[in-house]
């Protein structure tokens, strides 16, 4: 089993290797790959150093039977056919192909199944946000069709990248040092705020991420539940959380909910309101579940539920999400 990884030097590529090592995940051989900027780096994996080639349009992924890609939706589109022309699966953290028909977009505890039917050889990763929210309500889905879902995101920096987790820490420093802020990876200072804007504006008034959760849900639940988001950039540093609204054809109780929700694969529930225990980014940071408190009913409907969702971003959001799918592969014999 020979393994690459595009965009070894970024926070997810990086996140990679620590999970690969982590999970003891079988493999006889790493390749890496980055940019021109990142090539010729030096990364230490199960006591072997490994240097980062920069990726080209040859065949170096002649031998490579999994690829992990984390290097932008250009570079994914650029690479695709180079990565998969001799067999190789791809599977792709980017928003490149995610909602193109013949790609599957894949949550392992909501769909793994569909990775199994790639006519182009690509699987895509869903967006972070998403991810976190279909893992827990995909056990309630079970219970009673949700037909619709609001939600207000808290994304971390993380979510940015590695430079823009520099950013907010160098901001801070910037602010106790009464020295002028650099804001370069925001369209605003983060530190000691808020920003409602992540992503692009759509015509629509919602950005790329709020959309990205309304198409993208539909897509890994096969469902036609319909969504609404507010993705806010906030100033933890890693782990995003979500307060999410769900409306359901029949009622759920609250106890129904908490018991599919702790019993749910990739869930912890983590639910005493009494004595202040909720989740939260501090200490979900670094964590494989998405950890789920503040079960309520919705006082506003009758068929409504409230939640609250918290889960780290560079593990479950993106890098361990690729490695649970490519795992599922490697279980049921579907790599080449």
């Amino acid at each position: 089993m020979k393994v690459a990884i595009v965009g070894a030097s970024g926070a997810v590529g990086q996140e990679f290797l620590r999970i690969l090592d982590e999970r003891n995940f079988p493999m006889d051989d790493l390749v890496l790959f980055g940019s021109e900027r990142s090539a010729g780096k030096k990364y230490t994996f199960r006591g072997k150093e490994y240097e980062v080639k920069l990726l080209q349009h040859n065949d170096d992924f002649k031998d490579v039977d999994i690829a992990f890609t984390s290097a932008g939706a250009g570079t994914s589109k650029e690479f695709a056919q180079d990565i998969t022309k001799y067999g190789a699966v791809m599977i792709d953290n980017s928003s490149a192909f995610r909602m193109d028909g013949d790609v599957p977009l894949v949550v392992p505890e909501c769909n793994a199944e569909d990775a199994l039917n790639r006519p182009r050889g690509i699987i895509a990763n869903p967006n972070c946000t998403t991810i976190m929210m279909v893992v827990v309500l995909q056990p309630l889905e079970k219970i009673s069709h949700i037909k619709r879902i609001h939600v207000s995101s808290y994304q971390s920096a993380s979510g940015a990248g590695a430079a823009a987790m520099a950013e907010l820490e160098q901001q801070y420093k910037e602010i106790i040092n009464n020295q002028p802020v650099t804001v370069k990876k925001f369209p605003h200072q983060l530190a000691y705020n808020v920003i409602p804007q992540i992503d692009v504006f759509q015509p629509n008034g919602y950005t790329k991420e709020e959309m990205k959760m309304y198409n993208e849900t539909r897509k890994i639940m096969h469902s036609d539940v319909k969504c609404s988001a507010t993705c806010v950039r906030v100033s933890s540093l890693r782990s995003h959380s979500e307060s999410v609204w769900i409306e359901t054809e029949k009622p759920i109780s609250v106890e129904e909910a908490q018991k599919a929700i702790a019993s749910a694969d990739g869930c912890t529930l983590v639910d005493d309101p009494q004595n202040l225990v909720y989740p939260m980014p501090l200490e979900t940071a670094g964590k494989d579940d998405v950890f789920v408190g503040r079960v309520r009913k919705d006082i506003s409907d009758e068929n409504g539920l409230t939640l609250w969702l918290s889960g780290d971003q560079i593990r479950k959001g993106a890098a361990l999400n690729a490695v649970q799918i490519a795992e599922y592969l490697i279980k049921v014999g579907n790599v080449k």
